[in-house]
């Protein structure tokens, strides 16, 4: 997992599965009212808070990473933000985490084996699980 995380541009990828996640997933928008257009694919895909915020998403994957064995740790403080005070369904977490393994598919191609995907599968739903 960290080999490929680390051979993809974590800011892109992370800023591409959000945007992903809102456009195939429109209800998870309702969490984004200030991020302005998200009409359109096209306008969810250009929007830089989309971008920004997903750079942040992409970047607290890189702790998790980093963090495997201690996923409940390293994700107790935005636990807390999205899911007591945001009230962020943690089935989002899971959806989010389905959109960024694509993004890691297509990204990647053929060095994205099916071992690899099982790999991040499994890591994506760690942290799911921890938010």
């Amino acid at each position: 997992v960290t080999g490929l995380w680390g051979k993809v541009n974590v800011d892109d990828v992370g800023a591409e599965a959000l945007g992903r996640l809102l456009v195939v997933y429109p209800w998870t928008q309702r969490f984004f009212d200030s991020f302005g257009d998200l009409s359109s694919a096209g306008a969810i895909m250009g929007n830089p808070k989309v971008k920004a915020h997903g750079k942040k998403v992409a970047n607290s994957i890189s702790d998790g990473i980093k963090n495997l064995d201690n996923l409940k740790g390293t994700y107790a403080k935005l636990s807390e933000l999205h899911c007591d005070k945001l009230h962020v369904d943690p089935e989002n977490f899971r959806l989010l985490g389905n959109v960024l393994v694509c993004v890691m598919a297509r990204t990647l191609g053929k060095e994205f084996t099916p071992h690899a995907q099982a790999a991040f599968q499994k890591m994506v739903l760690g942290v799911a699980t921890a938010l």
